[in-house]
C-alpha cells in the first residue's frame, strides 16, 4: 500500500517536482529519462496500466480514498495529500480532480517499432499546442489510426495538458517523433497530406489505393510546409461551406480520422 502522509504546507522540498516547468522535468534525472505529471485518476490509471512507474502523488482531500484505491499496487509510493488551495498553490493552478502524479518517462521506440502492426497512422508536423495534440491523440485512439508520429517541433504528449485532454490515450496509442517524411514512405505508407492548394482532392473522393496509409496534418497557422506537401503521394481537402476555408486542426483530424481510419 502506498504512503499517506498529510500536508499543510507548500514548502516540503518533497514536493518541487509538482512546481517544476515541462523542460526542467524532462531532463529531471538527466542523462536518463526524466519526469512528467499526469493530472487526473484516469489519466494517471491508463498511464500505469501502460506500465509507466509513479514517482510520488499528491492528492487532494476530497479525492484521498479514491486515490488510496487508485495507488493501491505501488508500494511504499508517497502520496501527499492537502486541502485543494494548498494544491493549487503547490502546483501553480487549479487541479481539475485534485490528484497530480509524478511519473517516470520511458525511452521512446523508433518509428519502425511504433508502425510495426499499423495499417492507418496520424503524423503530426510542428502541431506546436498541447492542447491539439492531446485532442488529436483521442481522436486517433477512438478512430481507428493505430499510430502516432510527431515531427520534432510538436508539442509534447507526455506535458499535463496534452495528456488531460487526450484522456491518457497518449498511454494507450504508440506514438515516436519522426526526422523526415522519407522514413514513413520507406515503411510502405501511403501518405495523404491533409492541406489546401489547387490539387487538393475532395476527402469524399479520396481512395487509398494501398493498405497501410499515413494522414498528414500540420502547424495551426501554416499547415504543413510545401516540402511536405510536395513529397506525398495526395493532398486531402475537408469541403467547406459558408466561406470557411479550414477547420482547427484538432476538429479536422476528427473528420479525417473518421473517413480513413481502420474502424
Amino acid at each position: 500500500m502506498p504512503n499517506i502522509i498529510k500536508i499543510d504546507s507548500i514548502d516540503l522540498p518533497e514536493l518541487e517536482v509538482f512546481r517544476l516547468g515541462e523542460n526542467a522535468l524532462r531532463h529531471y534525472f538527466e542523462p536518463q529519462e526524466g519526469l512528467f505529471i499526469a493530472e487526473s485518476p484516469k489519466v494517471i490509471a491508463r498511464a500505469m496500466s501502460a506500465g509507466y512507474e509513479p514517482v510520488r502523488a499528491l492528492v487532494g482531500t476530497d479525492e484521498a480514498e479514491q486515490s488510496a484505491e487508485l495507488f493501491s499496487g505501488s508500494d511504499e509510493l508517497d502520496v501527499y495529500v492537502g486541502d485543494d488551495g494548498l494544491l493549487s498553490e503547490i502546483a501553480g493552478f487549479k487541479l481539475v480532480r485534485g490528484v497530480l502524479c509524478a511519473m517516470r518517462r520511458r525511452a521512446l521506440p523508433t518509428v519502425g517499432e511504433v508502425c510495426r502492426n499499423a495499417d492507418r497512422i496520424a503524423v503530426l508536423e510542428r502541431v506546436v499546442n498541447p492542447t491539439n495534440v492531446g485532442a488529436v491523440f483521442r481522436s486517433a485512439a477512438a478512430l481507428g489510426m493505430q499510430a502516432v508520429l510527431l515531427s520534432k517541433g510538436c508539442a509534447d504528449p507526455l506535458s499535463r495538458r496534452a495528456a488531460r485532454v487526450a484522456m491518457g490515450t497518449v498511454f494507450q496509442c504508440p506514438w515516436t517523433f519522426y526526422d523526415d517524411i522519407s522514413e514513413i514512405k520507406r515503411l510502405g505508407f501511403e501518405t495523404a497530406a491533409m492541406a489546401l492548394t489547387d490539387k487538393s482532392i475532395s476527402l469524399r473522393d479520396y481512395q487509398p489505393r494501398g493498405r497501410k496509409l499515413a494522414v498528414l496534418l500540420g502547424n495551426e497557422n501554416d499547415g504543413l510546409s510545401p516540402e511536405t506537401i510536395a513529397n506525398c503521394d495526395f493532398t486531402v481537402r475537408i469541403p467547406m461551406d459558408n466561406g470557411v476555408d479550414s477547420l482547427n486542426v484538432a476538429a479536422a483530424s476528427a473528420v479525417a480520422f473518421w473517413v480513413l481510419g481502420g474502424k
